[in-house]
């Protein structure tokens, strides 16, 4: 009998994956300053396709100058990147890989300061366990409609690079995170207040994406939950995904919420995450992705069988040794 994580797994829009295995996106530093790939993001992503995964996301992609979080991010904010993101397509293409672009906007968690218009939803410091973050400007709807037009933009560009699908990053308390959370979205407008209207703002986007690329699939990377006193709850993502799975969404990657993006210091072991996506998985008709420090076959073999998710994310012990992990965890079939 296969192993369940050679299975394949086809999405709603046909897209067929390999295998169960996903390399979830993970920030390289190795853009230029302007944004745009280096020989050396080439080498990086060729790299983590010998892993042997069904699915490599490039990681975390800029789609504003204005809405970075580091120096060195990616970009997709640009025509000037497509050369570059068309050549990391190519390669994971060539590597046998399904490939996604992660897109994002910081808002007001700007941990590196480097923006020079820090923006967000209500002008309130977004919560973190580990920093004092700055103090954002509440967004006008001027501001709002220029936002969706530049995700709609980069999700354009991951779709002429050749991207088989786009995520919209809405976790680990960057800008589409912060319209989600009650903690951060107290507007009085039609953006604010009930979950629907926190949620306007992302279903707005992806319904215009799905407009303007229909060929793409769409992911969104969502918090199970804020993990934050007052923040989203778990019955609050649910409600939530099956919004987003009737605007056009095919994949949900279940991550963490506000404040939230390091390990928990009470979260020990594999899969710290993966109890926020099981109440998930098999809600919709969209696949779900669990993560959190998942490495070992026993583990991504028993969250499969007991159908807590549909595809498993291995970030670092993937990173560490590629190749290891596709002689140690892939290679094995039965």
């Amino acid at each position: 009998m296969t192993a369940l994580r050679f299975t394949p797994l086809t999405l709603t829009n046909g897209l067929t994956f390999k295998n169960r295995l996903v390399v979830p996106p993970m920030a390289s530093q190795t853009a230029d300053l302007n944004g745009l790939a280096t020989e050396t993001t080439i080498n990086h992503y060729h790299n983590l396709a010998q892993s042997g995964a069904g699915l490599v996301m490039v990681e975390y992609s800029h789609i504003n100058l204005a809405g970075r979080s580091e120096s060195n991010q990616l970009g997709a904010h640009d025509d000037t990147c497509l050369p570059g993101l068309s050549q990391i397509a190519t390669t994971l293409h060539n590597a046998g890989v399904k490939t996604g672009l992660q897109i994002t906007h910081c808002g007001g968690k700007d941990s590196a300061g480097i923006s020079v218009d820090i923006m967000g939803p209500s002008g309130i410091t977004v919560p973190a366990y580990d920093r004092v973050l700055p103090t954002p400007r509440a967004m006008t709807v001027d501001d709002i409609d220029t936002w969706q037009q530049d995700f709609v933009n980069g999700a354009i560009r991951a779709d002429k690079a050749g991207f088989d699908l786009v995520e919209l990053h809405c976790a680990h308390g960057y800008g589409i995170n912060q319209w989600l959370s009650p903690l951060t979205n107290q507007r009085q407008d039609q953006y604010g207040g009930s979950l629907e209207n926190r949620a306007r703002i992302l279903l707005e986007i992806v319904s215009k994406i799905k407009q303007a690329a229909p060929r793409l699939a769409v992911m969104t990377r969502i918090p199970g939950q804020d993990g934050y006193p007052g923040g989203l709850s778990h019955d609050d993502m649910g409600q939530m995904s099956q919004w987003l799975v009737d605007a056009g969404v095919e994949i949900l990657n279940v991550s963490s919420g506000i404040g939230g993006w390091n390990r928990p210091k009470d979260k020990r072991g594999e899969g710290f995450l993966v109890e926020d996506a099981a109440p998930l998985t098999g809600t919709t008709t969209a696949a779900v992705i669990g993560v959190g420090g998942i490495e070992s076959i026993d583990y991504i073999e028993t969250i499969l069988a007991t159908k807590q998710v549909d595809l498993v994310a291995v970030g670092r012990a993937i990173l560490a040794g590629p190749s290891e992990f596709a002689i140690r965890v892939m290679a094995q079939q039965k």
